[in-house]
């Protein structure tokens, strides 16, 4: 028996069927994010649209044993037999205005049945959602990216294409305000157009580096709206004969792109992460305890680690404290609506946002279950006394070791997410194993 279908008479899919065909959509993508954190989907047409809101598009199992490279991984139960279903959520429905003619939704796999697939991305978030709220908590949450704009041009020798970044500005300076501002202002609108709220923008430290952040929603919204804006970023670039990557470290020598995600829980109309609390204190303690294995899930690439580092302002330790942007947690103070919420730093947008997010709320609800102490505060760079303090990993590898030690994530994973997760990890550590930064950054660049 089919669970969980939509169908044509539904209101929710008869306004997207009428969406489509108003606003001219000849092509609606169905979007997930896999384990390698690459978006991919398959499209329907509109003449198909409310049967495909219904029954999804058929895809292969292997394609969650896929990594970042394209190359597939040997995991049982994700082989060359087997189907499940791209399902879209018709309530993501949006237009896409760098593709015109273009429209997308969120996607979960899904097995024939119609029952979640034990290795889609976006149920492991929803199922974290779900137990928050079997403890009386709504998570609020904000992923905050930056991304390197410039053009992709072959090397002269030979190699790898690289990036050349738009411009050489300072950081905030207004050169960098003015050489983006055309891309910039058809960025927005194209967000804003999908429902996204932007809330500040500014060039920053790198050559070409910008920084654009949306306004926090929902959890699953928040994991929703980071895959729309990796499209949004890329697409408008391309659409002005430009390349725009969010890899964590596209050119080896300057600033790293970060993705901090920002956190809040809720009851209600409260934020309870607004002001020193038992509850805070104790889900930074789950965070803390869980770091060095989150780090595998939030930052997701062979790359994250050549950003990850010490006094990069990226966080290398595993400590917490108000404002300290070399703490992997930060509590950031506010002013006005929303009050404060906790920023974890060791996060970037090679990730998956949904196991990202999910892994984080797993680790903050473990914390709170045990009441976990996260220590002192850190107020001053933990580099300048890093004997005192417990490194991050410093490479995919490591992280993938601490996932694996890690049994509260692993549980939460299950058997056949964590299986696929890890083979495909580890075989994009062992695919960059000897390159050299030229075709690391070039790898990834095209890739986020």
């Amino acid at each position: 028996m089919m669970r969980d279908r939509h169908t044509p008479t539904d209101p929710v899919v008869q306004r997207v069927i009428e969406r489509a065909e108003i606003e001219g959509i000849e092509l609606v993508r169905f979007l997930y994010a896999d384990h390698g954190g690459v978006i991919r989907g398959k499209a329907t047409s509109r003449s198909r649209l409310g049967e495909r809101i219904g029954t999804g598009i058929g895809h292969t199992v292997a394609m969650m044993a896929m990594n970042m490279l394209d190359q597939l991984q040997e995991v049982e139960q994700m082989g060359p037999v087997g189907e499940v279903r791209i399902t879209p959520d018709p309530s993501t429905f949006v237009p896409l205005p760098y593709a015109p003619g273009g429209a997308a939704m969120l996607s979960d796999l899904r097995t024939q049945d119609g029952s979640p697939w034990a290795a889609c991305p976006r149920t492991f978030l929803k199922d974290a959602i779900a137990e928050l709220a079997g403890e009386g908590y709504t998570a609020v949450a904000a992923f905050e990216p930056e991304f390197t704009l410039g053009r992709r041009l072959p090397d002269p020798a030979g190699g790898p294409d690289r990036l050349a970044p738009l411009d050489d500005s300072l950081c905030y300076a207004g050169t960098g305000f003015d050489t983006a501002h055309d891309y910039t202002v058809r960025l927005i609108r194209a967000l804003e157009r999908q429902g996204l709220q932007v809330e500040h923008y500014y060039p920053e430290l790198g050559a070409g580096q910008q920084e654009l952040s949306v306004r926090h929603a929902p959890a699953l919204r928040a994991a929703d709206n980071q895959v729309l804006y990796r499209e949004t970023v890329r697409g408008v670039a391309l659409r002005m004969a430009m390349w725009a990557s969010l890899a964590p470290k596209p050119i080896a020598d300057q600033a790293g792109n970060g993705c901090h995600l920002h956190l809040s829980l809720w009851d209600g109309t409260r934020n309870l992460f607004d002001g020193e609390s038992d509850l805070r204190s104790h889900f930074v303690g789950g965070l803390i305890a869980h770091l060095p294995a989150l780090t595998a899930l939030t930052c997701g690439s062979v790359n994250s680690f050549r950003r990850l580092a010490p006094r990069m302002w990226s966080s290398a330790y595993a400590v917490w404290g108000p404002d300290n942007r070399e703490a992997a947690v930060r509590v950031c103070s506010a002013l006005g609506e929303g009050g404060e919420n906790l920023e974890l730093k060791p996060s970037d947008s090679s990730a998956n946002p949904y196991l990202s997010l999910g892994a984080v709320l797993h680790a903050g609800l473990d914390g709170i279950r045990r009441r976990l102490d996260p220590g002192e505060a850190v107020t001053i760079d933990p580099d300048t006394n890093p004997a005192a303090y417990q490194r991050l990993p410093a490479s995919l590898d490591e992280a993938l070791d601490a996932l694996e030690a890690d049994e509260v994530l692993m549980e939460a994973l299950g058997p056949l997410r964590r299986t696929a997760y890890l083979a495909v990890k580890r075989s994009e550590a062992t695919a960059f194993k000897g390159k050299d930064a030229a075709y690391e950054t070039f790898n990834h660049l095209r890739v986020f």
